[in-house]
């Protein structure tokens, strides 16, 4: 018999749904710690985050079997968000307090490894290639947020580094 796949993606897209059909707003709350979880680092209390995923408040909002992506504003400041299904531990109703927990997953540490080797850039294994842990930093903001990725500024440079240090 083949492996199925999990059913947490669909579980969420369900949730969701059904919170949205009933006039309520859905909430998602995310370990901010899970690899590749990309979300405003200031926000997070206690390694999690709670994102409202209403679709008032997301711009693309895109829900598949990986991951939960969209567009949203914090602190007036356009973000975009990554999450990982696997990063997801709850989604409920705000006005209600009604959802669906999810126990946390556990991280497949040769996944993980394999991933970050083939996400890799050459420019990455030029800079650091002695250092497989360092390695990762780099194949993590190869998706920066923005186009202004080269702006030479020290603060935003280390800043990148922080936030990739507590997802790792």
């Amino acid at each position: 018999m083949a492996d199925m796949t999990s059913c947490k993606p669909y579980l969420v897209r369900a949730m969701y749904e059904w919170i949205q059909d009933n006039n309520c707003t859905p909430y998602i709350v995310v370990n901010a710690e899970y690899p590749y979880v990309q979300v405003p680092r200031e926000y997070v209390k206690d390694g999690q985050i709670v994102l409202n995923i209403s679709s008032q408040s997301t711009g693309a909002l895109n829900m598949n079997n990986e991951d939960i992506e969209f567009n949203a504003r914090f602190g007036g400041q356009a973000r975009h968000i990554i999450i990982p299904v696997g990063a997801v531990l709850y989604i409920y109703a705000r006005e209600t307090g009604e959802g669906m927990p999810f126990p946390p997953e556990p991280v497949d540490e040769d996944e993980l490894s394999l991933n970050e080797v083939e996400g890799s850039t050459a420019e990455t294994v030029v800079d650091e290639p002695s250092s497989p842990e360092t390695a990762t930093k780099p194949s993590l903001s190869a998706v920066p947020p923005s186009g202004n990725t080269e702006t030479n500024k020290p603060d935003a440079k280390a800043k990148k580094r922080d936030h990739l240090k507590v997802i790792k």
